[in-house]
């Protein structure tokens, strides 16, 4: 498996938290850590921005996805608003994760928890150009739900 090397910088306050990591050898992502300084509660329907303490530089050519973890989506309704997020290869500014709780109870954000993943990912830049005739496909223009329910 192809490896990059990513400049991280930590804030003062991820003092003492892991850097994001691979939890399986396995996995596609790396989980992400609350560095809020007290805990956050989430009420029903409500949003919160949670910080990471992080800034990354990554390689021109490259984002980083923020995702949501699949065990808060299943166990608490607990989510991300912009999902997925796109970390930029020019932006140096913390990662924050936009967590939102369409669950039924409060949620509690504590330092340390895990609350997102992190998916790093080659991009390429489309070039875009006028057609007057595009090619064909079977599908056509057929759009929401027009393969039908079975």
């Amino acid at each position: 498996m192809k490896e990059i090397r990513v400049p991280v910088q930590t804030l003062p306050h991820f003092s003492g938290l892991s850097l994001p990591r691979y939890m399986t050898e396995g996995a596609a992502g790396m989980d992400i850590y609350a560095a809020v300084t007290g805990d956050v509660m989430i009420g029903p329907g409500e949003r919160a921005l949670i910080p990471t303490g992080l800034v990354i530089a990554l390689p021109e050519g490259f984002e980083a996805q923020i995702r949501p973890r699949s065990g808060l989506a299943l166990k608490h309704g607990v989510t991300l608003v912009n999902s997925p997020g796109t970390i930029d290869a020019d932006f140096r500014g913390e990662i924050g994760v936009l967590l939102i709780n369409h669950g039924k109870e409060p949620f509690l954000i504590s330092r340390g928890s895990r609350i997102a993943q992190m998916v790093v990912t080659p991009v390429c830049r489309a070039a875009w150009f006028e057609s007057r005739v595009l090619e064909s496909t079977i599908r056509g223009d057929g759009g929401f739900g027009h393969s039908g329910i079975s």
